[in-house]
């Protein structure tokens, strides 16, 4: 189920999260990014869903941040052999 993920995008709207100052509408897009990528299960994205802004939501996005940061590692690596400049801002 991969998908195109855009990593600036993605690396945005984790500093936003982990700053807590994120949207709902960011959160809802940050995790839904994830989602499509394969990166959490469907259960983990509907269990976000399901609980909203509660405290187990936030849970569940803590865990989403530790799976972006490494989508990002990855990618810049990736990059980084091909000998690609990275911009991320």
């Amino acid at each position: 189920m991969n998908y195109y993920i855009d990593y600036s995008r993605l690396s945005y709207l984790g500093d936003k999260l982990k700053s807590g100052i994120a949207t709902k509408q960011e959160k809802d897009e940050y995790m839904l990014m994830l989602y499509n990528n394969g990166s959490i299960s469907q259960n983990q994205y509907n269990d976000y869903l399901i609980n909203g802004n509660k405290y187990k939501s936030d849970e569940i996005v803590n865990a989403a941040l530790s799976i972006g940061a490494v989508l990002l590692i990855g990618y810049i690596i990736g990059e980084m052999f091909k000998g690609n400049k990275i911009n991320l801002v």
